[in-house]
């Protein structure tokens, strides 16, 4: 496939799904008034999409490696669509419930190949721009979704929220499974109890850390069946996670580097929303144009992040923006003045847009291209877990009568701590080698047929 149609098909797919996120969050209210739901019931809505997809993104990532990223995209995007539409159809909330779940599902299948795409498709020295572009359309995605959300609602009504993704997933959907890429060799077969037994881990994990009712047995699940997952990937001759993958302390650390900003990054805007709107007094109009400064940020920092990237490496880039989003995130806690809070929001949107580029690019590029689906998988499954533990993290601590304050500076020192994990990362000198050399770029050509 055409490098630049991989690129833009990459960008649509990831801002399907974060659109599809953002104006959920608005649609809510209206979803529980019209159908007569309970506030349980429309949490589920979230958690249910929330759990399959987390569940199963390495795993579709697996798939995607052995059976064709673009394939799996296509499947997904499909899948999603169709799923969106029935959403917008839905004569009942349970029929909403049971429809995030499929479209979780779909939504597993097309994130990790997104990124599997552009592995496929861009060397890697040139894999920077493509993850900043990709980056800084998420972004943007999350900066208009609730502004479209919050007018689709208010006008046609929230039915019409999930008609957005149908048209673009199908077309996109469509012609990624009319395109024959070169085969490629996967004599590995799949690892389907370690599959099984990682979805249960994640799908216990998330919903112990939501703290739904009865997520102690889920805690404890989750730990049986996260050493059972360990113990059995040791002993497989064909593990669900290569070795090539997980055993790149590079791609360990930036993995838990993506799990730290963006836990600190979620619940920071979790509790500065009661900040904001609780502390402070102001409506939700004056809250979102007082946070407006992060998202624009975030795009901003995309592509100076590539230029970063290839003056500094990552090592450097990751630390000075973990350190930045912790300045922004305790500026947040500590002043009232409209003027600094904006500031603050800005610096929050640099440092987390700059770990997300620069993270990211490390855990695609350090991993093989036969194994781009898994590296994409593991990052998907970081940008999932993470804002679950930082709301859980600001939940309970909002819940001791302290105010925003104590979680704001207990994240901020979380992701001050996360600058450490940078250590690890590969500088400027090691990333210009490895682009140069052959010990990092295992691009197989595909043999003539």
């Amino acid at each position: 496939m055409n490098p630049r149609l991989t690129l833009a098909s990459s960008v649509v797919g990831a801002v399907i799904v974060a659109l599809d996120g953002t104006v959920l969050t608005v649609a809510q209210p209206s979803l529980q008034r019209d159908l007569g739901a309970s506030f349980a019931q429309v949490q589920w809505t979230s958690t249910g999409y929330l759990i399959a997809v987390a569940s199963l993104l390495v795993f579709a990532g697996r798939l995607g490696d052995r059976h064709g990223h673009h394939r799996l995209f296509g499947i997904g995007m499909l899948g999603f669509g169709a799923a969106s539409a029935g959403i917008a159809l839905a004569p009942g909330v349970g029929w909403v419930i049971g429809l995030r779940v499929v479209q979780g599902v779909f939504g597993a299948l097309l994130q990790p190949a997104t990124l599997g795409m552009l592995r496929a498709a861009f060397p890697p020295d040139r894999l920077r721009t493509p993850i900043a572009v990709r980056t800084a359309a998420i972004g943007v995605a999350a900066a208009v979704g609730p502004l479209l959300g919050g007018a689709l609602v208010a006008g046609p009504g929230w039915r019409v929220v999930f008609l957005l993704n149908v048209v673009p997933a199908l077309v996109l959907g469509t012609l990624a499974l009319t395109v024959r890429p070169p085969r490629t060799a996967s004599p590995a077969r799949l690892d389907v109890p370690g599959a099984l037994l990682l979805a249960l881990t994640l799908a216990c994990l998330v919903h112990a850390l939501v703290a739904l009712p009865g997520w102690v047995w889920t805690a404890s699940t989750a730990a049986v069946t996260g050493a059972a997952f360990v113990r059995h990937e040791r002993r497989t001759a064909s593990p669900l996670l290569p070795p090539s993958v997980i055993g790149s302390r590079a791609v360990g650390s930036a993995l838990a580097m993506l799990v730290t900003a963006s836990a600190a990054l979620s619940g920071a805007l979790f509790a500065g929303t009661f900040l904001l709107q609780d502390t402070l007094g102001l409506d939700p109009f004056r809250s979102a144009l007082v946070s407006l400064p992060l998202a624009a940020l975030m795009v901003a920092a995309a592509p100076t992040c590539a230029v970063l990237l290839r003056r500094a490496g990552a090592r450097r880039t990751t630390a000075a923006a973990m350190a930045l989003l912790a300045l922004g995130i305790l500026v947040l806690s500590r002043t009232p003045a409209i003027p600094l809070l904006c500031t603050a929001f800005a610096l929050v949107g640099a440092g987390f847009g700059t770990v997300m580029v620069a993270a990211t690019h490390v855990v695609v590029r350090e991993a093989p291209v036969e194994s781009a689906g898994v590296a994409g998988g593991l990052q998907q499954t970081a940008m999932n877990v993470g804002p679950v533990l930082g709301v859980a993290v600001a939940t309970a601590l909002l819940g001791t009568g302290d105010g925003p304050g104590l979680p704001l500076g207990v994240l901020a020192a979380l992701a001050l701590a996360g600058a450490a994990l940078g250590r690890a990362l590969p500088g400027r000198r090691e990333a210009a080698m490895n682009d140069h050399g052959d010990s990092k770029d295992r691009t197989r050509v595909p043999a003539q047929r």
